[in-house]
């Protein structure tokens, strides 16, 4: 039988000196545990993938904001699932970053110091991608 597809959102937030929020997912996570990634998630039956996008970014990071525009997508493959994974910038954000369980860590890091760390295979890919501008 062939894997199912799922629908992540990811969102590219910005501080003031042009370092994005970045997440590290929690070691015992079940795709790329311990791994750096942008804020976002699932996209439930039914919901549209803005809200979805909205909703995720308020439960994993306590900010309120709104879409921006369209950044990148791609596909990303593991062994239960694949996903498509869309990426969109988000604006007017809101809020102190208070993250949730999901993740252990959190950062604002500008691209040369996301470059060195460990990256979730989707997040590394659209980096590649983009060729590394964002």
């Amino acid at each position: 039988m062939d894997k199912p597809y799922g629908l992540t959102m990811r969102g590219i937030i910005k501080n003031d000196n042009d370092e994005i929020l970045i997440l590290r997912r929690h070691p015992k996570s079940r795709t790329n545990p311990h791994k750096w990634e942008l804020p976002g998630g699932k996209v439930d039956p039914g919901e549209f993938f803005d809200e979805a996008l909205i909703r995720e970014i308020k439960e994993e990071t306590s900010l309120d904001g709104k879409i921006g525009d369209f950044y990148e997508a791609v596909q990303d493959d593991y062994v239960h699932k694949r996903t498509v994974q869309i990426i969109m910038y988000l604006k007017d954000l809101k809020g102190e970053v208070k993250i949730s369980d999901e993740h252990d860590d959190w950062m604002w890091a500008g691209l040369d110091k996301i470059k060195e760390l460990e990256l979730s295979t989707a997040f590394e890919k659209v980096l590649k991608k983009k060729n590394w501008k964002i």
